[in-house]
């Protein structure tokens, strides 16, 4: 159940207990009662709606910084980590294998605001090694969802058998 729960949400979290116990054939104060215990446990840790800002009058810059770090005795890279996550132009942050350790995805409203974060804020910070910041240009898909319908010049109509 908890599953099912998780994967519904996850496509539209708009859905009620209700509405999750209709289409699950379940109880809804079952559902109620499993929501409230996901919550409490931080499985769900929150609802969230996905805009698409290119279609808004709002300006700002997203940026992807790799960030190579020397881990710390004892905590590796949780502590480097939760410092990085404290900052208010941090929207996510991520551990990676391969050429980098830490992926961190940024916002600003100018290019010049996240220069600004990354040399002033980030690369100081003592286990900071490097950085290597890429600038988002045209974002396409975002959080499986498909922001912009794709043109096609070919508008027949698809047959298969």
């Amino acid at each position: 159940m908890r599953e099912s729960i998780l994967q519904l949400l996850e496509k539209n979290s708009r859905l009620s207990p209700a509405d999750l116990a209709v289409m699950l054939g379940l109880p809804a104060e079952e559902v109620a009662a499993e929501l409230g215990k996901m919550i409490d446990e931080q499985v769900i840790c929150g609802f969230h709606t996905l805009v698409n800002w290119d279609k808004t009058g709002r300006e700002f810059v997203t940026a992807l910084i790799e960030v190579k770090v020397t881990p710390q005795r004892g905590m590796g890279f949780d502590r480097i980590a939760q410092r990085i996550y404290r900052f208010d132009e941090v929207k996510a942050l991520y551990l990676m294998s391969g050429g980098f350790d830490l992926t961190v995805i940024v916002e600003g409203a100018t290019i010049r605001d996240v220069a600004f974060f990354v040399s002033d804020k980030l690369a100081p910070l003592e286990s900071v090694l490097s950085t290597a910041t890429h600038f988002v240009l045209k974002k396409y898909k975002d959080h499986g969802i498909v922001l912009e319908k794709a043109v096609s010049d070919d508008e027949r109509m698809i047959v298969s058998p």
